[in-house]
């Protein structure tokens, strides 16, 4: 069973400009916000906390030979990249790339951002996706992302695009088959599903592994993010469900007991967790308390 964790390299996945509430960190900077000390820190932790795959969300933090312009000050080098890819294999972590394309979280493309949806934006995607594959040395999976793309979610933004109705599915596909043409599998977030559900199940290829979302406490039933896991499963979608201590500490047990108890192995992947943190040594405690809640679920699930 994966037990995956999600590191950022880059942070610039929000917003644009300055906004009411939000975070110092939910500012795009052009300048790469990475700690080494902490990173070297957690891969050990991570193989400590039983973590056998981390996902690393790769941005604007590396020099891309393809299109090396998108990089922020202080961007690894891909000769850098390749070397912790093959460490973290060393220590048993399995590396997976993330490169979110939702409209929502995509300041990272810098100025190919503002042309979405256009023979530029797709041969810049073509592009970043080969390269991070050959780069991860051919992963088993490639997160794309692909979240929150609403105009609710981008109303602090100076720039804002959504894609709707049949656009959104025909980029969606577009990035799907970039991937697997490479031998890859495709793994998004589901929660376009909370808003879509018929054209989700109707149109979602059963490929694409999914990743549905739910941070509280209470693990209700009749909340969206809770249903969804149910839902995902009767219609047969493969699923690492994540988990978060973004906003309490008991959501990742809960979710893993929850899911376990209530989608079959055969779709259970595994799971991920999360901090919605930088890699920053003043997120280091949140770093932390998250992997020691994967390593408790993880040991309370062996015992099941």
């Amino acid at each position: 069973m994966i037990w995956a964790y999600l590191v950022h390299l880059s942070y610039n996945m929000w917003c644009d400009r300055e906004a009411p509430d939000w975070s110092e960190y939910d500012v795009y900077q052009p300048y790469l916000r990475f700690d080494e000390t902490l990173w070297n820190d957690l891969i050990e932790e991570m193989a400590r906390a039983g973590v056998n795959m981390v996902v690393l969300d790769l941005g604007d933090g590396v020099q891309y030979r393809s299109h090396p312009e998108i990089a922020v000050q202080g961007a690894w080098s891909t000769q850098r990249l390749r070397q912790e890819v093959r460490r973290l294999r060393e220590r048993g972590v399995e590396p997976i790339p993330k490169m979110n394309f939702s409209t929502a979280h995509d300041a990272w493309l810098a100025e190919y951002s503002r042309c979405v949806s256009t023979p530029r934006y797709y041969a810049v995607c073509r592009n970043l996706i080969e390269e991070a594959i050959d780069l991860f040395e051919q992963p088993r999976f490639f997160h794309l992302g692909m979240d929150e793309e609403t105009w609710e979610h981008q109303r602090h933004y100076a720039y804002a695009v959504v894609r709707q109705h049949e656009l959104w599915w025909e980029d969606l596909r577009f990035l799907v088959q970039e991937v697997e043409r490479h031998g890859v599998r495709a793994w998004v977030w589901s929660d376009y599903y909370w808003h879509h559900p018929e054209r989700f199940v109707q149109n979602m290829p059963r490929s694409v592994i999914q990743s549905n979302w739910y941070y509280g406490a209470e693990m209700d039933v009749q909340d969206i993010g809770v249903h969804t896991y149910l839902q995902l499963a009767r219609h047969g979608f493969e699923q690492i469900p994540t988990g978060s201590n973004w906003s309490n500490a008991v959501n990742f047990g809960r979710t893993v007991r929850f899911c376990l108890e209530n989608i079959t192995s055969e779709n259970l992947l595994g799971f991920l967790q999360t901090s919605w943190k930088p890699t920053l040594e003043a997120c280091r405690q949140r770093h932390l308390d998250a992997l020691a809640q994967v390593a408790a679920a993880r040991a309370e699930a062996e015992r099941r």
